[in-house]
């Protein structure tokens, strides 16, 4: 049956779903694969259901840029027994997530923290990124990995900080604007609302928090990512969750 055939049946009411567009099947496998743990916090789900704010000339990535995300994915992952991220082609992957899933602030976190990157190589081993040396390049991730795991655990703790506040809030409220929690003061009007709005509205994640984290992606629903780096069967039989493990053994890849 043709495409435009089961798109007819299924605006007839048929048995045949509709066919789901690009942002809607990402949806599907970020949530598969995690969702909120992956790409950077939300930014990758608020980014599909945001498709009020189009996406400028600076979200165009160029060749160079593709490239460079290329180095950076294959630092995380490079060839070892199994092929790399560059083999997977994950830089473009990278690029085209966050042109078409992404929001406008979180596209501009991405494409600052590749600068940041670029210009922290040249200031600590005088060549950018793409030049730099195997071992310079992983020295300079593993810092910046460090520093996006703070970054992230200060966010958790503020997170839970805010959640405590308004908890306590909310029961010992009285009446008025000034007893209302943050995330309420929100929706009041006058100077608190300003205040609290500010408070509560959370930065973009560190930009190297999302390169990892869509690095890792990108790599593992690749082909090569579940055919070589995990064990992949394209029409699995039953689920048996109870299968012995062996130690060193790859795992097995998910189906959608």
């Amino acid at each position: 049956m043709s495409t435009e055939t089961k798109q007819d049946v299924a605006a007839e009411g048929g048995d045949t779903p509709m066919m789901i567009d690009r942002r809607e099947a990402i949806r599907r496998v970020t949530a598969l694969l995690g969702g909120i743990a992956l790409v950077g916090g939300n930014a990758l789900l608020t980014g599909c259901r945001d498709r009020s704010s189009p996406l400028g000339r600076d979200a165009t990535f160029t060749a160079e840029d593709i490239v460079f995300l290329d180095e950076v994915a294959d630092t995380i992952l490079p060839e070892t027994a199994t092929p790399g991220a560059k083999a997977a082609k994950v830089g473009a992957f990278m690029a085209l997530m966050v042109t078409d899933s992404y929001a406008a602030r979180d596209q501009q976190a991405f494409r600052y923290g590749m600068r940041q990157l670029d210009e922290a190589s040249i200031k600590e081993h005088d060549v950018g990124f793409v030049l730099a040396t195997p071992a310079q390049r992983l020295a300079l991730l593993e810092r910046l990995d460090r520093e996006q795991k703070t970054d992230s655990d200060a966010r958790e703790a503020a997170k839970k900080a805010r959640e405590g506040k308004t908890a306590q809030s909310d029961t010992g409220a009285a009446t008025g604007d000034k007893h209302l929690s943050d995330q309420r003061k929100e929706n009041a009007t006058g100077a608190e609302a300003t205040g609290a709005a500010a408070i509560t509205k959370d930065p973009p994640a560190h930009f190297f928090r999302m390169m990892k984290e869509l690095a890792l992606l990108g790599y593992f629903t690749s082909e090569i990512g579940y055919t070589k780096a995990m064990r992949y069967i394209e029409s699995p039989g039953r689920f048996d969750p109870c299968t012995p493990y062996t130690k060193g053994e790859t795992s097995w890849a998910s189906h959608a």
